[in-house]
């Protein structure tokens, strides 16, 4: 009899166990799902239809290159830098029975040529075809799209080698004449850095590290005391053609986007080859080092977005200048951005995995699912239901326009799908809660 009573906890113990371990295999099989499904939580707007939209308008070489970014994080997380063992998975693509979307949509684009155009053209833009530069790597890896492999390595080597220079090193934006973007950023030294890895080229991956630093040594603006809250952001373009002194939304947005790719390239990148243990430990010192200089460098870009000020606000968007407060407030520059701190808060959740920043990102991602007052006075959905395009942008082709592009804008369109594969990510990695899991 007392044995009898003794035992009734014990199995009660292993009764609840049992129903424990079911729900949680349960719930892991759910989450196996949704992780199947690139849009498995909804951010208040209709985020299948954004990337169809950036799909249909994207035209030239930046626009193209951004959205096959866009289609790899989107719908095939494990190859773009920020999944789990990025060139791990790369090297099984030879066995995939169909292109991912993304490849596919990049053999579509990828127009290749010579020089500064071996991926596209640009238009006298070096950056600009270098953004197709990772989706041709990864194509060259398959059978039959060796091609782009090739092209790849010429694009590359224009870069490096063709390009003009600033003074510090800085490979300029422009082929005919020395001139720096914050948005090369984005486009050239995350394809530098993949490129790097691929080719196992530390002297590459430092190339490509220190193009950040070079950039930001350039365009970082000088603030006065007037000016204190726009301290840590970028100027748009130094040079004798294009220059825009100007704290661009967009502008800061590329920049310090680009610097995530770069740095999760350095983190997730294997070991190099080196001769001696001695170079080995250099070669792993060099990484620590870079890894904390780039998430310095993004964070005194995010800190000026964060600390600028109400009046470089307009409805709770960035305004497309920083310092003009009389501009409104656009879609473009502010999801990128968001996105960046979604990112961050996964690689280096110590710096970035905290309420100053995650909030501050859900407050874009959120404005984004609701309205806003027209010029005319007409209310409107900052993502269109019916078409999923997102508004006010900023003109893609004029950034200085202050009137808010209401069309839709190509890269803009790409930034929010962006936006939403960092937020589904985070959720993921239990950096950003979504209520559902």
């Amino acid at each position: 009899k007392d044995m009898r009573h003794s035992m009734f906890p014990l199995l009660s113990l292993l009764f609840l166990i049992s129903q424990w371990s079911t729900a949680c295999a349960s719930t892991l099989s759910s989450l196996r799902v949704r992780r199947r499904n690139p849009f498995p939580f909804d951010p208040g707007f209709p985020i299948d239809k954004v990337i169809v939209t950036a799909l249909n308008i994207s035209t030239y070489s930046w626009e193209l290159g951004t959205a096959t970014e866009a289609l790899l994080e989107l719908y095939s997380p494990e190859l773009s830098v920020f999944g789990d063992s990025p060139f791990e998975a790369a090297k099984n693509l030879s066995t995939w029975s169909i292109l991912p979307h993304a490849l596919a949509y990049a053999a579509e684009k990828i127009v290749i040529g010579t020089g500064p155009n071996a991926l596209s053209d640009g238009d006298g833009a070096v950056g600009d075809p270098a953004s197709l530069g990772v989706g041709a790597v990864l194509l060259g890896k398959v059978e039959g799209y060796e091609r782009f492999g090739a092209a790849a390595a010429a694009e590359y080597e224009f870069i490096t080698q063709g390009a003009p220079r600033a003074w510090n090193g800085a490979i300029s934006h422009r082929v005919e004449y020395v001139e720096l973007w914050a948005d090369f950023i984005y486009m050239a030294p995350p394809f530098l850095a993949y490129y790097a890895v691929e080719t196992r080229n530390i002297t590459l991956l430092r190339e490509a590290v220190y193009q950040c630093q070079a950039y930001r040594q350039i365009l970082r603006y000088n603030t006065t005391t007037a000016d204190k809250n726009f301290e840590g952001l970028w100027e748009h373009i130094l040079g004798p053609v294009k220059n825009d002194p100007g704290l661009w939304s967009t502008g800061n947005s590329w920049a310090a986007a680009g610097m995530a790719r770069v740095l999760a390239t350095v983190m997730k990148a294997p070991a190099f080859p080196s001769s001696d243990d001695t170079e080995a430990q250099e070669i792993a010192n060099w990484r620590k080092n870079a890894v904390k200089t780039l998430t310095d460098f993004i964070k005194e870009i995010v800190d000026g977005a964060i600390g600028a000020g109400p009046t470089a606000y307009d409805n709770k968007l960035i305004r497309n200048y920083y310092n003009n407060p009389d501009i409104f407030g656009e879609t473009s520059g502010s999801s990128l951005m968001a996105a960046t701190v979604y990112r961050l808060a996964v690689l280096v959740p110590d710096v970035f995995g905290n309420d100053k920043y995650i909030q501050w990102a859900e407050g874009i991602r959120t404005t984004l699912g609701g309205t806003f007052v027209n010029a005319d006075g007409t209310i409107l959905e900052h993502v269109d239901r019916d078409n999923g395009t997102v508004r006010p942008a900023v003109n893609p082709l004029a950034w200085t326009d202050v009137n808010p592009w209401m069309t839709g804008s190509p890269e803009g369109q790409s930034f929010v799908a962006l936006l939403y594969a960092s937020w589904r990510d985070c959720i993921y990695a239990a950096q950003c809660w979504n209520g559902l899991i």
